[in-house]
């Protein structure tokens, strides 16, 4: 469904992306990891179309996304951090990005309801904490039944149960064969979600293994100690780079 064919990403000198090539299918669950500044943020606002590549090619369903929009229709997008005008309602800021993609199709309002988010809709965004607010972020993510969603972090800041909520609306959509792309630092959280895992370091791509491979390839029933065994073998140099934190933040 959406092919990366050797993207490299530049921003000055500083080499952010370094040949990357993956492949995502429908029905997948994949979690991309990797320390600050290993280029994830990078990959996923080129899939977003938000950067554009120096080098390489995207292709979504067959086709180039380069210089194209089209296809973001059929993507949801649930960033780390959601910027919402300030002294706009929840209800308000839901009711625009309704008006603004005038789509036809069925609208998906599962997470207003598990999130009781009726209660607040008259609240401005200025007053919401940060866990509200992901919530918001959340909703919007899943609101037009995309075939594709992409999620920066997706449980920082909620609380335990809204958590699982949102854990548990992530498996329901994979089963219905979405393909599901997700950032997250916490592996413990990943167990029960994820099909497969990227691993990315100093902007290049250390594996891509099925969930099934990784555990037994570590003898390990859990993501985070599988994970942990692989890093010990190749003892790489895990280091954050700076400069390369500031670009993936920042661009």
């Amino acid at each position: 469904m959406i092919e990366i064919k050797n993207i490299y990403k530049k921003f000055g000198k500083l080499e952010v992306l370094n040949d990357v090539s993956l492949t995502f299918n429908k029905g997948e669950c994949i979690a991309l990891i990797g320390p600050n500044g290993c280029g994830k943020t990078t990959l996923i606002k080129s899939v977003l179309g938000m950067v554009i590549p120096t080098k390489g090619n995207i292709l979504f369903d067959g086709k180039s996304i380069l210089k194209k929009y089209k296809y973001r229709e059929q993507i949801g997008y649930m960033p780390q951090i959601g910027r919402y005008p300030d002294y706009m309602t929840v209800g308000q800021i839901i009711e625009m990005i309704k008006k603004i993609r005038n789509s036809n199709e069925d609208l998906d309002e599962d997470l207003i309801k598990a999130f009781e988010l009726e209660k607040i809709f008259d609240k401005q965004m200025r007053t919401l904490s940060g866990g509200t607010t992901q919530k918001v972020s959340a909703i919007l993510a899943f609101l037009f039944n995309p075939d594709v969603l992409i999620l920066d972090e997706p449980t920082a800041g909620l609380d335990p149960l809204a958590s699982e909520i949102l854990k548990e609306k992530i498996i329901k959509e994979r089963e219905k064969g979405k393909l599901i792309l997700i950032t997250s630092h916490l592996l413990s959280e990943l167990d029960d979600m994820i099909s497969q895992i990227i691993f990315m370091q100093d902007g290049k791509v250390h594996f891509h293994k099925t969930i099934a491979d990784l555990l037994e390839s570590t003898n390990e029933q859990k993501i985070s100690k599988a994970i942990a065994s692989i890093l010990k073998q190749k003892q790489p140099e895990i280091r954050n780079s700076k400069p390369a934190l500031y670009y993936e933040q920042n661009h």
